[in-house]
């Protein structure tokens, strides 16, 4: 098995039961964004930019799996810390070149209101969050 089969196994596990906002299986969502890269840490990051903040995988558990320190690195900044503001993560996001790119495309793909079945008042507010994260983190 290599790395990146490993990779998308743990995320697999990670986010088995879990939907996106449109109901639909939420694994969909970091194997987009995979899709998305050519290289393969840019793969490995995005296929596993929640599992620490969604799920019960510690760093450590990354490492061993061989997943590369900068990658390790990447999908640290991109787990958000418990009563961090928004704006604070993205800003702790911005420096981390790896990182940077796939919470570009992880904004981009959030920003797809074609997936919801009905817009509602609360959808273009995070529409207009993701929209500023993302000015900021193209700056850069």
């Amino acid at each position: 098995m290599t790395v990146l089969d490993a990779a998308i196994a743990l995320a697999c596990r990670v986010h088995a039961g879990q939907v996106d906002k449109s109901g639909k299986p939420y694994i969909l969502h970091p194997l987009r964004l995979m899709l998305k890269f050519d290289d393969l840490e840019g793969q490995l990051v995005s296929v596993l930019h929640d599992v620490v903040e969604d799920g019960d995988v510690t760093l450590d558990e990354l490492r061993l799996l061989g997943i590369s320190e900068a990658a390790v690195m990447a999908i640290d900044c991109l787990s958000k810390r418990p009563g961090e503001p928004y704006e604070r993560f993205i800003e702790r996001i911005r420096p981390n070149d790896l990182a940077r790119r796939v919470k570009v495309e992880d904004i981009r793909d959030n920003l797809d209101l074609t997936r919801l079945r009905s817009l509602q008042e609360k959808d273009l507010v995070r529409a207009a969050k993701y929209h500023k994260a993302l000015r900021y983190l193209l700056e850069g």
